[in-house]
């Protein structure tokens, strides 16, 4: 952790503190994992503010911090340190929030650095790309679980529940994000969250899921048939996966993420289903399901070492079903590396 605080110090002037509200960086800096808590750090104080319900864990969790209670009044814990100038996550915050930061000052002064804060979280170390890639295994195991479940008849929220169960009953915290459990012609909304519906032979059925495993998130997304289905459910099933595969060999450090993006879109595009393809093609994974880079089209970020995106491409037909597939990559020393390891063939069930 103090290599971490240590960057972050590095980005502002010594006038220059930071104060911490958000539970991702919380964590991220001091292994806390609480949302009741703050940070305030600078060159030579690591406090973390919390309450007494807390403070066992804080000294248990995130060794090398003060602990403070917060009931002292903030004030007083901004007395405790000497630099004039705060940073705090402006993206955070409420305009209450602030104002009442803003009044327990006194002659200091707050200035935005969400951005500097989240940055060294875009880079992961060995041991969080280890923690993601055992996140993803236990999503792995619950779709191979899963598969034995789906049937015609059986709905798409128990399918979505038999998912969570696994993972929550095999070590998960909590999950990812809602599981999208989307079949037939609500395969058509990437984002379909689990409905009462009742899947049938014939349909196409994409499943997004994910879970958070020792503070880090999984990601994964696979579209199944059930019973025989049509020409055209093959076709673009296909074109996905091609599309999938020519993005999955273009990564690498120093490409473009726009670059990347328009590995996959070029293919999905010359099948002449562009317009059906409106989202990115990825997104970082970490402490949150949602990080930076990304691949984009619009993505001016270059590729590094350390980076761990999914690549998610997808084809959605409104008023008849859709198809995503998504992996996760983590790009190393040695390139590339897909840490999602279900099976990508068509499975019929």
């Amino acid at each position: 952790m103090e290599n971490r605080i240590q960057k972050l110090l590095n980005s502002v002037n010594d006038d220059e503190a930071i104060f911490i509200s958000s539970y991702p960086n919380i964590f991220y800096y001091s292994g806390f994992k609480s949302e009741d808590a703050f940070l305030l750090i600078s060159k030579d104080k690591r406090l973390i503010i919390t309450d007494s319900r807390y403070a066992v864990q804080a000294k248990e969790q995130a060794t090398g911090f003060e602990i403070i209670d917060i009931s002292c009044g903030f004030k007083n814990i901004f007395s405790k340190i000497s630099e004039n100038r705060i940073g705090f996550e402006d993206q955070n915050v409420t305009v209450a929030q602030y104002e009442k930061y803003k009044s327990e000052l006194g002659n200091k002064e707050l200035f935005a650095m969400q951005c500097k804060i989240n940055a060294p979280r875009q880079v992961k170390d060995k041991d969080e790309i280890k923690k993601i890639a055992e996140a993803e295994r236990l999503s792995d195991e619950a779709f191979k679980y899963v598969l034995d479940k789906i049937k015609d008849g059986i709905t798409e929220k128990n399918i979505a529940f038999e998912l969570e169960f696994y993972m929550r009953r095999h070590g998960a915290s909590a999950l990812s994000f809602n599981t999208i459990a989307a079949s037939g012609v609500r395969g058509a909304m990437p984002h379909g969250l689990a409905s009462d519906k009742v899947i049938k032979n014939g349909e196409l059925l994409t499943l997004d899921f994910g879970c958070v495993l020792d503070g880090y998130c999984s990601d994964m997304t696979r579209t199944i048939a059930v019973g025989s289905i049509s020409d055209w459910q093959r076709e673009i099933y296909d074109i996905v996966l091609k599309a999938q595969t020519a993005a999955l060999k273009t990564v690498s450090a120093g490409k473009q993420c726009a670059e990347i993006d328009a590995a996959a879109r070029k293919i999905i595009t010359d099948a002449d289903y562009g317009k059906n393809f409106g989202h990115a093609l990825g997104h970082s994974v970490g402490i949150e399901i949602h990080e930076n880079p990304n691949f984009s089209p619009k993505s001016k970020d270059i590729v590094e070492i350390g980076n761990v995106i999914t690549v998610e491409p997808g084809i959605y037909i409104d008023g008849m079903g859709g198809v995503r597939i998504e992996d996760v990559i983590a790009v190393t020393e040695n390139g590339a590396v897909n840490i999602t390891h279900s099976p990508k063939e068509l499975i019929i069930k």
